[in-house]
């Protein structure tokens, strides 16, 4: 048994949507088996142009380039967490950090995730816990999604914790398993479509709004075979680039409709993904960047009526919960306790995964 205790844990995300670093400072504490959380300290930084091209690209560099990058954008992560932790005065036991995700391909065994854990402990000067997929992939898993242990032991009060960030992903508990799986692509593709008339996302849904539905390209996308496949399942960007990116790039519509279309798209997946769970009256909390897009909310809200009851929670849990779960899992893979479950990845067996580095 341990001794309660509070840990104070700095955890690291970047997304796929690939708007920045997000920082948070986090305590969690154990009484009767029962786990809580505060939200201490956030911070996002914003990638300056040049590393947000570095990081779109590094899935195209040759291996010694993509392994130089590996560890460079590993002391730049030490680097933002020992700023961090300094501008703050923060007293902290480690730091855990996801890393950016480059490959994703869980069915030939692979995933990679950026952001070498030695050298961001030895640049930050502290213990350092990265690294969480590789292992549930190498038990046959999917190595994603891995905040539905987050879900489960700290956000435990709602029936479904949906994300909305580059990929909508859902968990849920169901038979006294957690399950989990990513629904269809969010703010990736919302955010790809604005790039067409150079605008980083679409503010609000506002553009979104203002379009009409075009029928044939919701059934195009309604129609992706993805959709079918029973779960758990996950999406990446290469699905992204290899199945959606052709049916929009092969739309003639304006910017609005695409957005408006699109946006409807995500909000008949996912309740058509909550519906399947035959779950009536449920509340279904709202986290990610796409919390903020209210046309999306909307949208979600009239599908769900009568079904489930939408709650947004405060800023700090929209924009830093995934910040917030990979502390979590440190703390987790520090008590060696289990962190990734076989319900939601489809692995051999749960797992208690993450690397551990020391400073020298």
């Amino acid at each position: 048994m341990h001794a309660s205790k509070t840990y104070k844990v700095i955890g690291l995300m970047s997304g796929t949507s690939l708007d920045g670093l997000d920082i948070a400072c986090c305590h969690f504490e154990n009484k009767n088996n029962t786990w809580s959380f505060s939200i201490v300290k956030t911070q996002s930084i914003d990638y300056t142009s040049a590393l947000k091209e570095q990081l779109k690209n590094t899935v195209h560099l040759e291996a010694s380039k993509l392994l130089a990058f590996h560890n460079e954008y590993g002391n730049w992560l030490g680097e933002q967490a020992k700023n961090f932790i300094k501008k703050y005065t923060l007293e902290i036991d480690f730091i855990a950090s996801h890393g950016h995700t480059v490959f994703h391909q869980p069915e030939i065994g692979l995933t990679h995730q950026i952001g070498s854990g030695q050298h961001l402990a030895n640049s930050s000067n502290h213990k350092v816990i990265c690294d969480f997929r590789t292992n549930d992939v190498a038990l046959g898993g999917q190595g994603a999604p891995l905040v539905p242990i987050g879900d489960q032991l700290l956000f435990n009060e709602y029936d479904f914790c949906l994300n909305l960030g580059g990929i909508s992903n859902i968990s849920f508990d169901s038979k006294a398993q957690r399950m989990a799986y990513d629904i269809s692509p969010a703010n990736m593709l919302l955010n790809f479509i604005c790039q067409k008339i150079n605008l980083e996302y679409d503010q609000g849904g506002q553009l979104a709004k203002t379009g009409k539905i075009n029928p044939q390209l919701l059934d195009l996308l309604n129609a992706l075979e993805y959709y079918n496949l029973p779960f758990p399942k996950s999406l990446g960007y290469e699905w992204f680039a290899e199945k959606v990116i052709p049916i929009i790039d092969n739309t003639q519509d304006s910017v609005e409709n695409l957005l408006h279309t699109s946006v409807v798209h995500i909000a008949t997946q996912i309740a058509n993904g909550i519906k399947n769970t035959q779950k009536s009256d449920s509340t279904l909390l709202i986290t990610g960047g796409g919390a903020k897009n209210n046309f999306l909310i909307e949208m979600l809200q009239q599908k769900l009526t009568g079904f489930a009851k939408v709650v947004i929670p405060s800023v700090d849990s929209i924009d830093f919960k995934e910040a917030l779960i990979f502390a979590f899992m440190g703390v987790l893979r520090d008590r060696n306790e289990i962190n990734c479950l076989k319900s939601v990845t489809g692995a051999l067996k749960d797992s208690s995964s993450g690397v551990t580095y020391y400073p020298n």
